[in-house]
């Protein structure tokens, strides 16, 4: 699954590491569907690689690949790229994928 985005104008003039992550976030969840996962669950661990810096205004691809998606857990990377090829991040993402609580 490739994701465009474009990086938002803020007050340090790129993409914040905490913005990073939550696209890990999003990104990562979002993949586990295209294996047939119904995933309610938490992430379970983001490890995460900042290699590089995007700057306002700059689109970039978010690429993640589901490495196994079990029962109740998820395996996956997700890589932010620029569109020169250069690599921003790179993550590995677990989630729990198993049934919520009904409590």
């Amino acid at each position: 699954m490739i994701v465009a985005f474009v990086v938002e104008q803020n007050s340090g003039n790129f993409l914040h590491g905490g913005a990073t992550a939550s696209l890990v976030d999003l990104v990562g969840t979002a993949v586990f569907y295209t294996a047939g996962a119904q995933t309610r669950g938490s992430p379970l661990e983001m490890n995460i690689s900042y290699l590089d810096a995007a700057f306002s205004d700059e689109e970039i691809d978010i690429e993640a690949k589901v490495l196994r998606a079990g029962k109740a857990v998820g395996v996956a990377t997700v890589e932010l790229k620029k569109k020169s090829g250069k690599i921003i991040a790179q993550a590995r993402y677990s989630k729990y994928l198993g049934a919520s609580s009904k409590l």
